[in-house]
C-alpha cells in the first residue's frame, strides 16, 4: 500500500505542471506549438516549479527503491523459511523411518503483522535434542499457524471428495445411483479487539437447497457456485464476560444433533448467551442460557383473492396486503457435570418455536414468488411433514372461428402445514475417558417432540372463488397425506468410540434414527436420511486420519419410510466413501 500511495503522489506531482502549462496556452488563445507557449513555459517562475517538482519526485522515487528492495529482502525471507521447513519435515521422515532421533534444529518463524514482516530466530534447545521429531513437529506447526495468520485474520477451510452409490429402495428403481459429489469450504475468521470479533465463508452447493454444501457433478462440465456461507460479528464485552452476542448468518450458537437442524446450516438472525463455567466447582462445571431469533421469511396477503371478496361481503373493506414475518424463537439451557475425573455428562434442553411457518410449504413448491422481492429460490428437497395445497387452473377459451384446444393455465397459489411446529429437545451425552487418550467413548441421546402437532390441521387453505366473470376458474385442494397428532416424536441414538484428531487415529460410530411424520420440520433436519420425517434410519461410520491433514472416511446408511412393506419399498442403502483434506 505505501508504493502505490507514493506512485500515485508522483503521478499526481508529475501531470502537475504540465496541467499549468496546458491552461496557460488556453488562456493565450495559442495551440502547444505556438512560440508565445514555449516562451511562456521558459520564464524564470516556471524553471523555479519545474525545479522544485524534480526535487520531490527525485524523493519519491528514492522512496519506492526503498520500499521495493525491502519487499524483495522480505520474499526472500520468507522463501528461506519455506525450504528450512521443508528440510524439517524431511529430517523428520528419514528419523521416523530409521528410528532415529532427529537433532533439533533451529526454525526461522515469520511474524506477519498489518505492516511488516519480520524474521526471528528461535534458538535450539538442549532438551530439544531428546524429543527429537516430536519437538521438531510442534515447531513446524506453530510456523504453519503464523503463516496462515495475517494480522487479526486467520484462513481454514477444507475439500471433500464422495463417491456415493445407493441400492435398494422404491420398487421402480427411482432412488438406485451412483453420482459423485464434493465440497470445498474457505473460512476467514478475525478478532479485532478482545471485545469484538466476527468472519466470514465461502462454501458450494445448490442454492436452493439450505441443508447441504454438497455439489453433484452432474451439471455437463457447467461452472459451480460458490457462495456466502457465513457473515457474522460476536461481541463479548470485557466488562461482562459471561455476555455474548452474535449476529449475522453465524454458525449455530445452541448445541443440537442432526435430528433436528443439518450441520451445514448456518442459521440467520441474532443470537444471546450468558455463561459461567469454572472447573473448581463440585459437579456442576458450567451453565449456560442462550437465546435466539432467526427470521426466515416475509410473505405478503393474496390481494387478488381479498379484492374479490370485497365485491360479495362488506368484512373485507380493504385488500389485505400487509407483510408477515416468519421467524424461529428459541433458547437452550445448557449444563455440564463432571461426574469423576473420567466421566463428563453433558444436558441440555431447547425449545424451537417455528411462527408462521406455512411459507415454508409454499416456498417448497413454487419459487416463493409470495415474498416481496426476496425468495427467488424453490426449496429443494421433500417436504415428508403432512400439508396442504391450492392449485387454481384458469380456462381461456379459443377465439372464435380461429379453430384450435382451449388453453389452460394451473399454479400453486397458497399452501398450508397441517402441524404448528414448537419443539421441545432435550440431549443427554456422556463422555467417558479410558486408559488410552486415543480411545475415548461417547454415548448420546436425543428426544423431541413437537407440542403442536396437526395444530393447523382445522384451518385449511384459503379457498379462492370457484368463478370470475372473465374467466372460467377452478380450485382443488389437495394434500399429501392425513396428519395424525401422535405421529409428534422423535429419536436419535449415536455411541463413538475413538477420536479424529492426531495421525493414525480411528473413529467407529453408530446411529439409530426414529422420527414420526410431524416430529420435526422435515426441510431443515439431517439431509442425509431415507427422507427427513416419517423415517426409519441406521447410520455406521468408520473414520481414519490418514495424515493431520487428510482423513478417509467410510459411512453406510440403512433407511426407510415408516407404513412400507417390502412390496412397494425395500431398504434403501446409501454408501459414502470419502477423502477430506484440511487447510
Amino acid at each position: 500500500m505505501r508504493v502505490l500511495a507514493a506512485y500515485l503522489v508522483a503521478l499526481c506531482l508529475i501531470a502537475s505542471p504540465i496541467v499549468t502549462s496546458a491552461k496557460g496556452a488556453g488562456a493565450n488563445g495559442a495551440g502547444p506549438d505556438s512560440s508565445a507557449d514555449r516562451g511562456a513555459s521558459s520564464s524564470a517562475p516556471a524553471k523555479a516549479e519545474s525545479t522544485i517538482a524534480a526535487s520531490d519526485l527525485q524523493q519519491l522515487k528514492d522512496l519506492i527503491e526503498a520500499q521495493s528492495e525491502q519487499l524483495r529482502e522480505q520474499q526472500r525471507e520468507l522463501k528461506q523459511q519455506q525450504a528450512e521447513m521443508q528440510a524439517l519435515r524431511e529430517q523428520i521422515t528419514a528419523g521416523s523411518a530409521n528410528g532415529a532421533v532427529v537433532a533439533a534444529a533451529p526454525v526461522i518463524a515469520s511474524t506477519v503483522t498489518a505492516g511488516a514482516i519480520g524474521p526471528v530466530v528461535a534458538p535450539a534447545r538442549a532438551q530439544a535434542a531428546a524429543q527429537g521429531g516430536t519437538d521438531l513437529g510442534k515447531r513446524i506447526d506453530a510456523l504453519e499457524t503464523r503463516i496462515k495468520n495475517i494480522g487479526p485474520f486467520s484462513f481454514s477451510g477444507d475439500f471433500r471428495l464422495r463417491d456415493e452409490p445407493f441400492f435398494g429402495g422404491p420398487i421402480n428403481n427411482s432412488q438406485q445411483r451412483n453420482r459423485v459429489r464434493y465440497r470445498l469450504r474457505f473460512y476467514v475468521n478475525a478478532k479485532l479487539n478482545n471485545d469484538i470479533a466476527g468472519g466470514f465463508s465461502f462454501a458450494t452447493g445448490d442454492p436452493n437447497d439450505p441443508i447441504t454444501t454438497n455439489q453433484t457433478l452432474n451439471q455437463f462440465f457447467t461452472r459451480h457456485p460458490f457462495l456466502l456461507d457465513r457473515a457474522f460479528i460476536v461481541y463479548t464485552p470485557h466488562q461482562f464476560k459471561p455476555l455474548t452476542l452474535t449476529g449475522g448468518k453465524m454458525a449455530y450458537p445452541w448445541y443440537r444433533t442432526e435430528l433436528t437442524w443439518d450441520n451445514d446450516i448456518n442459521p440467520e438472525g441474532v443470537a444471546e448467551k450468558l455463561e459461567w463455567q469454572n472447573a473448581k466447582w463440585p459437579l456442576l462445571h458450567q451453565v449456560a442460557l442462550v437465546g435466539f431469533q432467526l427470521p426466515f421469511g416475509e410473505t405478503t396477503q393474496n390481494t387478488a383473492l381479498t379484492t374479490f371478496r370485497n365485491g360479495v361481503n362488506a368484512q373485507f373493506p380493504y385488500p389485505d396486503a400487509s407483510v408477515h414475518q416468519s421467524v424461529v424463537y428459541g433458547g437452550q439451557l445448557q449444563t455440564r457435570w463432571a461426574l469423576g475425573s473420567w466421566l463428563t455428562v453433558t444436558a441440555d434442553s431447547a425449545f424451537y418455536n417455528w411462527h408462521n411457518a406455512d411459507p415454508i410449504a409454499l416456498a417448497n413448491q413454487v419459487a416463493n414468488a409470495s415474498s416481496p422481492g426476496l425468495g427467488v429460490y424453490k426449496l429443494a428437497n421433500t417436504l415428508t411433514n403432512s400439508f396442504q395445497t391450492t392449485t387454481q387452473s384458469f380456462t381461456v377459451p379459443v377465439t372464435s372461428g380461429t379453430g384450435g384446444t382451449t388453453t389452460v393455465n394451473s399454479a400453486v397459489v397458497a399452501a398450508k402445514l397441517n402441524s404448528k411446529f414448537a419443539l421441545w429437545d432435550s440431549i443427554l451425552q456422556f463422555d467417558i475417558k479410558t486408559p488410552s487418550a486415543a480411545w475415548p467413548v461417547r454415548f448420546l441421546a436425543d428426544y423431541v417432540q413437537n407440542t403442536e402437532a396437526c395444530g393447523n390441521h382445522p384451518n385449511l387453505a384459503p379457498a379462492l372463488p370457484t368463478a370470475l366473470p372473465t374467466n372460467a376458474v377452478v380450485t382443488v385442494t389437495t394434500t399429501n397425506g392425513a396428519c395424525n397428532s401422535h405421529a409428534r416424536r422423535g429419536t436419535w441414538l449415536e455411541a463413538r468410540f475413538g477420536r479424529q484428531a492426531n495421525k493414525g487415529d480411528w473413529q467407529f460410530s453408530y446411529t439409530h434414527m426414529l422420527v414420526d411424520r410431524e416430529a420435526v420440520m422435515s426441510l431443515y433436519n439431517f439431509s442425509d436420511m431415507r427422507q427427513g420425517s416419517a423415517v426409519t434410519q441406521n447410520r455406521m461410520e468408520v473414520f481414519y486420519q490418514a495424515h493431520p491433514n487428510v482423513q478417509l472416511g467410510f459411512t453406510g446408511f440403512f433407511g426407510r419410510q415408516m407404513g412400507t412393506t417390502d412390496a412397494t419399498e425395500t431398504l434403501l442403502k446409501r454408501y459414502q466413501f470419502d477423502v477430506v483434506y484440511k487447510f
